[in-house]
């Protein structure tokens, strides 16, 4: 079971890092794979996926060269997401955007519709999925 649901979250990550999938399909592949939540690390450079039915599946994850601001730019980070969401911003130019907001990295939580966004100093912006 681990395999194939592996599969499907790796097929998702791949899909998202090339920018041919947009969120709303990856969210709908973690649903298929019974993925209950995943954490992203931009300084770790790590994706780490929570399947309700197999054990986590920890991935690489390539980041832009950049540094991480100190601020939280509530205001930044609102606009990525909001381009994301009309699917105009795909996960490449999504990294940049968000950690140029100061975004450290962010968790989604499929099973509550949410994703909590976190800067340097413990700061927290939670977006709720669209209808």
């Amino acid at each position: 079971m681990n395999a194939a649901i592996h599969g499907l979250i790796r097929e998702a990550a791949a899909g998202s890092a090339e920018g041919r999938l947009h969120f709303g399909q990856v969210v709908g592949l973690m649903v298929v794979a019974g993925v209950d939540s995943y954490a992203v690390d931009y300084r770790s450079r790590r994706t780490t996926y929570y399947p309700r039915d197999a054990a986590p599946l920890d991935l690489p994850l390539d980041t832009p060269e950049m540094s991480i601001p100190e601020a939280f730019d509530i205001a930044a980070l609102r606009s990525a997401i909001a381009g994301s969401q009309r699917g105009n911003v795909m996960y490449p130019q999504f990294k940049r955007l968000t950690m140029a907001a100061g975004c450290v990295g962010y968790t989604v939580w499929i099973t509550g519709r949410q994703v909590t966004y976190y800067g340097r100093h413990g700061e927290t912006h939670v977006e709720r999925f669209p209808d």
